[in-house]
């Protein structure tokens, strides 16, 4: 028993480490957006981009946003196995009860971002190659749907599945926090961590669908010029470009989420693990059977005296 609780305890101090190196990344984030200034290139071309273009891009994210996450989501995991990443997980994740070392946790966290390179590299490739076209529009719902790949596969790398309404409206939240700047950054990131106290709620449509048209915002504005761009034939490249740079920032913010979700995860059923054994350990002491009392001197005494009167009384008689 004393066993498993000194490896409970080393396993406890790696995943506060782990903690605390999310937390700090988190404050490089923080800093990062409170300073991320708007490129002066990019808000003069903002300026000139036509009103129905303007409300097209807008309009055509909204949309994207409700093709994915209504329909999109069978075509998406046709791109990947979901059981083997869940299998995958179960090993891993019984490595980490087992063992849980520094290298059980770092090939788990590998795993998860071998995937994003392969994402990074086929957004890549598909967001230069429409750009070179003059596709600009169209490639809105082919990122989104990327981008959702890559956010999906994540959630499955750590064990949380995505397919509950509670999850999809956590993945939105995510995602319109990693584009956010300042102090939308901060409000944001409050927002869901308010929202992952609450983990398992109800979810309502009004809710899911307000999120829905908050992140196509974010996404909008953030994109606009870009899209822009990418929607004219040779130069539009340029814009394509832009895909992995925004995929690898939304991945990187969701994937620290996860990160810190399963750690803190393993140290609840740590400390349930600790307290039960606690319980264990003295449930045994508790039941091992007392010594029984040994008369004292003076009733053993006082015994004795009655039974040599009572032995003299029948002599007399």
């Amino acid at each position: 028993m004393a066993e498993i609780l000194k490896f409970s305890s080393k396993q406890k101090k790696l995943l506060q480490k782990e903690l605390h190196r999310i937390e700090r990344q988190e404050q490089k984030l923080l800093q990062g957006a409170r300073n991320t200034k708007n490129s002066s290139w990019k808000a003069a071309l903002e300026q000139k981009v036509p009103e129905k273009i303007r409300v097209g891009l807008e309009s055509g994210f909204s949309k994207g946003f409700a093709i994915v996450f209504t329909s999109g989501r069978p075509i998406i995991e046709k791109s990947y196995r979901k059981k083997e990443l869940q299998a995958d997980h179960a090993v891993r994740d019984y490595a980490m009860q087992r063992k849980g070392g520094r290298r059980e946790w770092r090939q788990l966290r590998r795993e998860a971002k071998q995937a994003d390179w392969l994402n990074l590299a086929a957004t890549t490739a598909e967001g230069v190659g429409l750009g070179a076209l003059g596709i600009g529009l169209p490639d809105i719902v082919l990122f989104l749907g990327m981008l959702l790949r890559g956010v999906y596969e994540t959630a499955l790398h750590y064990g949380f599945d995505y397919e509950d309404r509670w999850e999809q409206l956590l993945i939105l939240k995510m995602m319109a926090a990693a584009l956010s700047t300042g102090e939308e950054w901060e409000r944001r990131h409050s927002a869901l961590d308010g929202l992952l106290r609450e983990e398992g709620r109800e979810v309502s449509d009004e809710e899911l669908k307000e999120q829905m048209d908050e992140t196509a915002s974010v996404f909008a504005v953030e994109l606009l010029a870009l899209k822009f761009i990418q929607g004219l034939p040779i130069v539009g490249i340029l814009g394509g470009a832009a895909n992995p740079v925004y995929y690898a920032k939304v991945l990187k913010f969701v994937r620290l989420q996860y990160e810190k979700r399963y750690l803190r995860r393993r140290l609840d059923l740590l400390a349930a693990g600790e307290k039960q054994g606690k319980r264990s350990l003295w449930s045994f002491f508790s039941a091992r059977p007392a010594r029984p009392e040994e008369p004292s001197p003076t009733e053993e005494s006082m015994k004795t005296s009655d039974e040599t009167e009572e032995t003299e009384r029948k002599q007399e008689e």
